[in-house]
C-alpha cells in the first residue's frame, strides 16, 4: 500500500543546494520535504574544499550574491551549532607577475566590492606559517571567507533541518514528478511546488530539459593529508598564483594576461588540465589540497597520477606543512553550463530546477536559495 503524505514544497536532490533550500523554506516557515535517492550526500557537495568564497566571484551581481549567501551560512552554522573556520583567505604571490596582479586587485578590488588588502612579505609570514617564505613578494588578504568541513557539514545538517521541520527522506528515490504528486516506491506526496537541485544527474528528471540546456560536466581531483600534528592550524584558506588565472574575479585586472600568457608558455600542462591549487583545512585538522578540472559529458572514471604530481610539485613552491604526507586521494564531479554560473529553468508549472553552479556550489549555495524561495 502506498501511502499518502502532504507538504507544500518538495525539495528533490541532498547535496549542499537541495539542503540550503530546505533550510531557507523552512525558516519562511513553508513545509517541506527533501528527497535524496542515497542514503548519504555522496557527490561534489563532500569531495570538495568547503570554501565559502566570495573574493572568487565577478564583480557585481554574483559577488554580491556570494556575499548575502555567507551571510545566511553564518546563521545556519550558529542555529546549527556546526563548526566553521572564519579566517578569511589569502593569495600569495611568489613571482613577479603574480605580485602585479594581486597588487592591482588590491587598488581596485575595494571599489568593486571586495573588501581586500596588499600585504608585503612580511606581513603575510605573520599571517600565516604555511607559506614558503623563499622568493615571496607578498600577497592579498581578505576577512570574509570561511571554510567548512564538507562531510561534517552533509552529514549533521540534516539533522538541524528535522529539528526546524523539514521531512527529509534520504534513501529514497523520486520515479516520478507531475505537480501536485510526487511518488517514490513506497510513497505518495501531494505538494505545492517542487524544486530540483540534481546535480550531474542529468537522466532523472527532466532529461530532455537538462539536455538541451547545455550543461555538462567537470571532474577535477583532491587530495587529503592525515590531521596536522598537535593541533597545528593553516589559518586563512591559501591560494596563489595559478588561481588568479582561474577565479573570474581576477579579470578586472589589466596585468591578468602577462600571468597567462608566461603560465601557458612555460606550465602547458597546468592548462591542459586547468590546474591551480587551493589549501583548506578540516574540522579534525587535516589539508585539503587540490585541483583540476577535466571538462565533458563522460569524464573519464580513472584518476590520472600525473595530474596529483602536478598539483603537489605547485603546492610545494608556496606551502610548507608540518605533515605533507597524503592520506586520501579522490575525484569528485560537478555540473556547469559553459555560459551561465548556474542553471535556473522551470519544466512544469510549479517546478523549479536550480543547479549547475559549477565549482562555487559551497559558496552560492544559500544565496540560490533565498532567490529560489522569493518566487514561492
Amino acid at each position: 500500500m502506498v501511502s499518502v503524505n502532504r507538504a507544500e514544497i518538495a525539495v528533490v536532490g541532498g547535496g549542499i543546494l537541495g539542503l540550503a533550500h530546505a533550510y531557507v523554506l523552512a525558516r519562511r516557515g513553508r513545509k517541506v520535504v527533501l528527497f535524496e535517492r542515497a542514503a548519504e550526500a555522496r557527490g561534489a557537495s563532500v569531495r570538495n574544499f568547503g570554501m565559502i568564497w566570495p573574493i572568487g566571484q565577478p564583480a557585481g551581481e554574483m559577488h554580491a550574491l556570494a556575499l548575502r549567501s555567507r551571510e545566511i551560512w553564518m546563521e545556519m552554522l550558529d542555529a546549527a551549532g556546526l563548526p566553521s573556520l572564519r579566517t578569511g583567505s589569502l593569495h600569495v604571490a611568489h613571482r613577479d607577475d603574480e605580485a602585479a596582479v594581486l597588487r592591482e586587485f588590491a587598488e581596485i578590488g575595494p571599489q568593486a566590492g571586495y573588501t581586500c588588502q596588499w600585504l608585503n612579505r612580511e606581513e603575510v609570514l605573520q599571517r600565516s606559517a604555511a607559506i614558503q617564505p623563499k622568493e615571496l613578494r607578498g600577497g592579498l588578504a581578505s576577512p570574509l571567507e570561511i571554510t567548512v568541513d564538507p562531510r561534517k557539514i552533509l552529514a549533521e545538517l540534516p539533522q538541524h533541518l528535522q529539528s526546524i521541520g523539514v521531512e527529509l527522506r534520504f534513501g529514497v528515490a523520486v520515479r516520478s514528478l507531475d505537480l501536485p504528486v510526487i511518488e517514490t516506491a513506497r510513497e505518495r506526496w501531494q505538494v505545492d511546488a517542487a524544486i530540483v537541485c540534481s546535480g550531474d544527474d542529468f537522466e532523472t528528471l527532466y532529461p530532455d530539459v537538462l539536455a538541451a540546456s547545455g550543461l555538462t560536466r567537470c571532474k577535477l581531483q583532491m587530495m587529503r593529508t592525515a590531521p596536522q600534528p598537535k593541533g597545528w592550524q593553516l589559518g586563512p584558506a591559501l591560494a596563489a598564483g595559478l588561481t588568479l588565472r582561474f577565479y573570474k574575479s581576477f579579470q578586472i585586472c589589466s596585468t591578468l594576461g602577462t600571468l597567462r600568457e608566461r603560465v601557458g608558455r612555460e606550465m602547458p600542462e597546468y592548462d591542459r588540465w586547468a590546474i591551480h591549487v587551493l589549501v583548506s583545512q578540516t574540522a579534525d585538522g587535516a589539508i585539503t589540497l587540490g585541483d583540476s578540472h577535466e571538462y565533458g559529458a563522460s569524464p573519464d572514471v580513472f584518476d590520472k597520477p600525473e595530474i596529483d604530481e602536478l598539483i603537489l610539485r605547485e603546492a610545494a613552491t608556496f606551502l610548507q606543512l608540518p605533515d605533507m604526507r597524503i592520506a586520501q586521494r579522490w575525484n569528485g564531479t560537478y555540473a556547469l553550463h559553459p555560459k551561465k554560473p548556474f542553471l535556473e529553468a522551470e519544466p512544469a508549472p510549479g517546478v523549479r530546477i536550480v543547479t549547475a553552479a559549477g565549482g562555487s556550489g559551497m559558496t552560492l549555495s544559500f544565496g540560490l536559495a533565498e532567490r529560489t524561495a522569493k518566487r514561492f
